[in-house]
């Protein structure tokens, strides 16, 4: 991605919500007073998007926060939780959408606010081309094309019986066609602490029902079965999304760039902070329930849409760059 290497590596990652957002707030102080900066930009929802804003504010440096205004409406999600606090000591909050706007202005919010879109689609725009030129990870494998999925967020992972209905979503759908799976870290841990759910990793066994969903098509015509493979990559993300015939995921980045290459998404919670997603029928709620899973996998696999276009020249990173030199 042609990316430059970072100036400071904080090398700061595992143990608790607390004890990781504190350890960030520390190092990244010390940056702060080092670096001296007229501001600090931060995006998203995670520890690291609160540690920094934290760490501003105190130091009196102001903040401008990229994707601001998203909700779920469930505090339960420590993502949740870093949204809306960083929105709160935010002086500029570039909102990706209308909708985020509306939430902040509920809340009382009303100083700073910049409809700017989203610089996750100017990302997918810019490395589309690159994405297109990996070898053939997300060709087609057969008339519906494959299904992509990622699990990771912590109400999936780490409780077992959401987990359990997912993978065995996952089981019964690679009967029709190819699962590729990207096995996230706390995908991993789960199953070293439940064995048990590896059986659903397994692939299928069934030379009966293999001939029987092979019964109209030729074996040449069409694959199945479940890929397990390791995390992948931005640009091979992209690669797998763009050739699949369907994207199951919990992931808010990944709904986004599914509707993007108009690519049919089931998203494995019951509420999405992308709620645009939701209006043309490309991306459903399924939650971590086997039949809702399966059921909208049937009724997505044929739906494709087309790319979605910008609306203006201007991308949303030259909006918000316009934006801070403004108040600078």
């Amino acid at each position: 991605m042609r990316i430059p290497r970072p100036r400071y590596h904080l090398r700061i990652g595992g143990g608790s919500h607390g004890a990781m957002t504190g350890r960030m707030m520390e190092e990244i102080e010390m940056v702060l007073q080092k670096e001296k900066p007229d501001w600090v930009l931060v995006y998203g929802d995670t520890n690291s998007t609160l540690a920094g804003a934290l760490a501003a504010v105190k130091l009196h440096i102001p903040v401008a926060h990229v994707e601001a205004g998203l909700r779920s409406f469930n505090m339960k999600m420590p993502e949740e939780i870093n949204r809306i606090l960083t929105d709160r000591i935010s002086s500029l909050l570039f909102c990706p959408t209308p909708t985020a706007v509306s939430h902040l202005k509920r809340e009382g919010i009303v100083r700073g606010i910049h409809l700017v879109g989203d610089v996750m689609f100017d990302a997918a725009r810019i490395y589309h081309r690159a994405a297109s030129r990996l070898s053939p990870a997300g060709k087609r494998t057969g008339r519906r094309g494959h299904v992509f999925c990622t699990v990771h967020r912590q109400e999936n992972t780490d409780h077992v019986e959401n987990l359990r209905q997912i993978l065995l979503a996952l089981q019964r759908i690679s009967k029709e066609t190819v699962v590729v799976f990207a096995v996230h870290p706390r995908i991993k841990k789960a199953l070293r602490t439940n064995p048990n759910l590896k059986r659903f990793l397994a692939p299928p066994s069934s030379k009966k029902f293999r001939q029987k969903s092979l019964a109209k098509k030729s074996p040449s015509s069409h694959e199945c079965g479940l890929r397990v493979v390791g995390p992948q990559g931005y640009l091979e993300t992209q690669r797998w999304v763009m050739g699949a015939a369907a994207v199951l995921t919990d992931s808010g980045g990944l709904q986004k760039e599914a509707y993007f290459h108009g690519v049919p998404c089931i998203t494995l919670r019951n509420e999405t902070e992308w709620v645009e997603t939701l209006r043309p029928g490309i991306n459903c709620l399924a939650g971590s329930n086997t039949q809702k899973i399966v059921k909208a996998w049937h009724r997505l696999a044929c739906v494709r849409k087309k790319p979605r276009k910008p609306k203006t020249r201007a991308s949303a990173s030259e909006r918000i760059l316009r934006k801070i030199l403004a108040h600078s």
